[in-house]
């Protein structure tokens, strides 16, 4: 039996194959390339080779898109009934919980998988990603600390462990050692989209808008190109930047450009030009006719069933669109709702309120907003993204607060966020309208 190039065996694969998935893993640890089209010629060549097929599974499963989960199911149960060695069949028990969207349970199964086979990978990234999805900061950092001593330096594919484990790092609010590991990583690897995001991440978490744009612009030849999945992720940092050093219009430059120019509607970049455009519209910017194209892209992911995270952003495009009917639908189906499962848990405790709160918000019911807002704010280990993408949230609940004359939340509030960021233009101005309230009111 064959073995892959950090020497786990692998099932039904022969040497071509095998050359297809390491390209494959390769270009699933960058960002960078057709890892898909690289596993379908392995599977061609090698129709036995489970691992291949597992692979394929997760890039699936991990997109939080409803039609793409559904592939992935056709291909797990395609894979079930291959020979498989402990280690692969490890894999698809905790894709039999992912495809079913027990997120949880997924991370947990790899959890497991990762502490008896540490340089697997593949495991060890698609875990990475559902701490991510799930917003489990505390394990998006522990799961890849405890694989490091298992990777000598010169086992290939190191780096992308420090790339991960910067993120963590910087998830959990260890800037310092989170900024040293990523570029640690991009030294290693300059093509490595994950390691160079974390690295954006700790700029944007220290208020370090020059140079978050210095970091962007200096790398730029290695984050961007046609073959580059992360790229629209990256270019939405650099547009928060922008937003920090109040130049509205190179934000919207970028977000017709890079973000929403070639109109694609993968969900994790739809996010994305949700969350951009949202803030640029509260913050008193004409963002024209964009919501109507971005709402028209959401109609194809926001079902209200597979991924809240995803639903909230398409209500964000709906609410920008007028499209009261398809958010109300949405607030509907979760206000209904008697599925158990972690999903239809995360809709109804967490992502109905949230989207509650932005609809109070666009209606101009600042009191409600803030009642609903509040309450909701902490999604921390629920769901959803990064403490960069949740900021949205806290961004509107604090406007919300200044509209509705509500001076000692606003300021409460205005003083939080400079706690955390106190050289932020943001959150100065944040505080000094927050005054103004007061000042008004006495």
């Amino acid at each position: 039996m064959l073995c892959d190039a950090r020497d786990d065996r692998v099932t039904g694969a022969t040497a071509a194959a095998l050359e297809d998935f390491e390209e494959a893993v390769t270009a699933f640890n960058r960002y960078r390339g057709d890892p898909v089209a690289a596993l379908s010629r392995a599977v061609g060549a090698a129709p036995a080779f489970v691992m291949a097929r597992l692979l394929m599974t997760h890039l699936f499963a991990l997109a939080t898109e409803p039609g793409l989960t559904a592939q992935a199911r056709q291909i797990l149960d395609g894979a079930r009934d291959l020979p498989m060695t402990d280690r692969e069949r490890s894999h698809l028990a905790a894709l039999d919980h992912l495809v079913a969207g027990n997120w949880t349970r997924a991370a947990r199964a790899l959890e497991r998988h990762s502490m008896d086979w540490p340089r697997d990978v593949v495991a060890l990234q698609a875990g990475h990603l559902i701490d991510f999805f799930r917003a489990d900061a505390v394990i998006l950092r522990d799961r890849i600390a405890r694989a490091l001593p298992a990777w000598p330096a010169d086992l290939p594919g190191r780096s992308f462990l420090l790339g991960m484990h910067a993120f963590g790092l910087e998830e959990t609010g260890d800037y310092a050692r989170a900024e040293a590991a990523g570029r640690e990583a991009v030294a290693a690897e300059p093509r490595d989209a994950w390691a160079h995001h974390a690295v954006a991440h700790v700029m944007e978490m220290e208020g370090r808008a020059e140079d978050g744009l210095g970091w962007m612009i200096a790398r730029e030849p290695w984050w961007t190109g046609d073959d580059a999945f992360f790229q629209v992720h990256n270019w939405w940092h650099r547009a928060l930047c922008h937003l920090e050093l109040d130049e509205p219009q190179a934000a919207l430059a970028l977000y017709d450009g890079p973000i929403r120019g070639a109109r694609d509607r993968l969900a994790v970049n739809l996010v994305d030009a949700s969350a951009l455009l949202w803030r640029l519209a509260i913050d008193g910017h004409d963002v024209g006719a964009r919501w109507v194209e971005l709402a028209d892209a959401w109609e194809a992911h926001a079902d209200g069933r597979f991924y809240p995270f995803n639903d909230f952003h398409a209500a964000m495009a709906w609410l920008g669109a007028g499209r009261m009917t398809q958010v109300e639908r949405l607030l509907a189906g979760w206000r209904a709702g008697v599925d158990a499962s972690e999903t239809d848990v995360w809709a109804r405790e967490t992502a109905l309120p949230l989207v509650e709160g932005f609809a109070a918000f666009w209606r101009g019911d600042h009191g409600l907003a803030v009642e609903r807002l509040l309450g909701a704010r902490r999604i921390v280990g629920r769901f959803g993204g990064s403490h960069a993408q949740r900021d949205v949230i806290d961004w509107t609940l604090t406007e919300a607060a200044v509209r509705g004359g509500l001076r000692g939340v606003a300021e409460a509030l205005a003083h939080e966020r400079l706690a955390l960021r106190p050289h932020s233009p943001v959150n100065r101005r944040f505080l000094v309208r927050a005054r103004a309230v007061g000042a008004a009111s006495a």
